[in-house]
């Protein structure tokens, strides 16, 4: 099967490793995506021979403009030019010990590098020497398997999986990016290995659950997660979510299920991980307010706040970054249910006023997230919920137009009043702060300087404070 590789870049890259004498073939994902269509600039290069040498004298032969970077402990080297990024390595054969996954690597043959790759949609390799241009070597029956749309593993996924666990994750990601299903003894093996996943750094682990987090439906990969039993030894809070519990014939709905449904419903109105992973965690502290009423029934009473606290835990646990995105998700988790509950009642100006001084810039975000929380199986009922939160939004709007308090700053600040009436830092100040903003938000007095001085003359003198002359 010849492959028609149109950059020129590709015959370029065959030139040098004719000149050199060298075999050399484009190899993995970059042929993947070349056969399925996708675009993709990163190009893995495969010379049976020294990667670096082959990279140093392409790297010459294109001249200005080419940046060379090598990495002599690895055998690699990367040359990037204009928009692509292309990776040498020389071809090798692996062996592992059991407790790593970082391999013995000694010189090999195509074939020896095709067998050590993760998956057979991986192992493909096209030849760029002129003799060969285009030719796809394919083993393992890597196109057969791109038609069937499945992931397998070149040689015995036990081993596969026991020398590599990450491959684990990487079977689950590709699964779910890709719209495949996994091979019975692919899958099978992943089950079998699952405990292997512990000697994975949560570093490594994170790049391919965040992969799955930004894929078209999220919930694929989360699913094979739960069925895998890699679940639990991950993200076991999200695991605690599953099953539903029934009393007096009242039972909650699943809270696992229903979380991979917001999931998708976010994923369908945007593109931002955090927050996708704010959608992921929004109820994650159910199971710790579970509780039943007799009136009621099953209530999770203040989840919201529970969930708000345990997300730092979570996020220094899995390694995520613990500045603005731990901020934003604690953030989404703790307003979720204020837009729900807005939506059920009369909408005051006061609570719309107070719901956008909470949620600042962000409070679009809660507004999808708070529509993708409705996942009820009763259309009717779905339909009255989201016809609600657009009255919210409309409110929102000419709230914010009339008021300005997405980006409230106090009219009058902590350091005038200190001024104002020669005090010190303390609770007098605060307090008068905390009372200008609470007559803003529930309406007493306009969001402007005048109307706000005017109150705090008020206040202070309430207080026995008279200002300087």
């Amino acid at each position: 099967m010849i492959i028609d590789l149109k950059q020129p870049i590709f015959s370029k890259i065959g030139e040098v490793a004719d000149n050199l004498g060298l075999e050399c073939y484009v190899v993995g994902g970059y042929v993947r995506d070349l056969l399925l269509k996708r675009p993709s600039k990163d190009i893995d290069v495969v010379v049976v021979g020294s990667g670096i040498m082959m990279a140093e004298e392409f790297a010459k032969s294109i001249g200005k403009g080419a940046h060379l970077s090598v990495f002599k402990t690895y055998g690699t080297a990367q040359v990037k030019f204009r928009d692509s990024e292309v990776e040498f390595v020389g071809a090798r054969k692996e062996s592992y010990q059991k407790e790593s996954r970082n391999p013995i690597v000694e010189n090999g043959t195509l074939e020896d590098d095709q067998l050590r790759r993760d998956f057979t949609i991986n192992a493909m390799a096209i030849c760029l020497n002129k003799a060969r241009f285009g030719e796809l070597v394919d083993p393992f029956g890597g196109v057969r398997h791109l038609e069937l749309k499945m992931i397998k593993t070149p040689c015995n996924s036990d081993v596969t999986f026991s020398d590599d666990p990450l491959r684990m994750m990487r079977a689950i990601r590709f699964a779910t990016q890709l719209g495949f299903f996994l091979e019975e003894s692919t899958f099978e093996a992943i089950y079998a290995n699952r405990e292997r996943i512990k000697i994975i750094t949560k570093e490594r682990i994170i790049v391919e659950l965040n992969k799955i987090m930004e894929s078209e439906r999220p919930s694929v990969g989360f699913v094979l997660l739960d069925k895998s039993g890699l679940l639990p030894l991950i993200l076991p809070e999200l695991e605690r979510l599953k099953g539903i519990e029934k009393r007096h014939g009242k039972g909650h709905k699943d809270n696992f299920l229903h979380t991979l449904k917001v999931l998708d419903n976010v994923a369908e109105k945007s593109d931002d991980l955090w927050l996708r992973w704010a959608a992921l965690l929004h109820d994650i502290g159910k199971p710790a307010t579970k509780q039943w009423d007799e009136q009621a029934g099953w209530t999770f009473k203040n989840h919201n706040f529970i969930g708000y606290k345990m997300i730092p835990s979570i996020f220094r646990n899995m390694k995520l970054p613990l500045g603005e995105p731990l901020k934003f998700v604690q953030k989404m988790v703790l307003l979720h249910m204020r837009p729900i509950v807005l939506s059920e009642e009369e909408i005051t100006d006061s609570a719309v006023r107070r719901l956008l001084f909470d949620a600042g810039d962000d409070i679009d975000s809660l507004m999808i997230l708070c529509e993708a929380d409705i996942t009820s199986g009763n259309q009717e009922k779905v339909d009255m919920f989201l016809a609600n939160f657009q009255k919210v939004r409309q409110k929102l709007d000419e709230v914010e137009q009339k008021d300005r308090i997405r980006n409230f700053q106090p009219p009058i600040k902590g350091e005038e009043i200190m001024r104002l009436f020669d005090l010190p830092p303390g609770r007098v100040v605060g307090e008068l702060k905390m009372q200008l903003k609470d007559a803003i938000l529930d309406g007493v007095i306009p969001n402007e300087y005048e109307s706000a001085f005017q109150l705090l003359l008020k206040l202070a003198k309430e207080q026995g404070l008279a200002p300087k002359c």
